[in-house]
């Protein structure tokens, strides 16, 4: 066995890397789940808001946004779910309005 060999730690699997910890001494998730976190409840939001203006966009933008969030292994994967199913309800809504009155947009008239 060579000494450069011999000084080479062997890799660490993910259970065995230390948790990073806050300012208050807690362990916080890794930024990989707070991003898949804030996507999830970004497609949640976009998703409720998307059935009153803007489906055409917002729709599609949230099916995407909790299809990664799902992807990433969001520890919010309920939120991430109903905003895929709000957004594919945004994008029935405009379905109906298309074929209701040949329009993109809600109308009161």
């Amino acid at each position: 066995m060579t000494p450069r060999t011999a000084s080479r730690t062997p890799a660490r699997t993910p259970a065995q890397i230390p948790a990073r910890t806050g300012a208050s001494g807690v362990a916080r998730p890794p930024a990989r789940s707070h991003d898949a976190d804030a996507m999830a409840v970004t497609a949640f939001v976009l998703g409720l808001v998307g059935l009153l203006v803007m489906n055409l966009f917002l729709g599609p933008t949230a099916v995407v946004l909790g299809a990664l969030a799902l992807r990433r292994h969001t520890t919010r994967p309920g939120r991430a779910r109903l905003g895929i199913a709000l957004g594919l309800a945004d994008l029935v809504v405009l379905a109906c309005l298309v074929t209701a009155d040949g329009t993109w947009s809600w109308s009161l008239t």
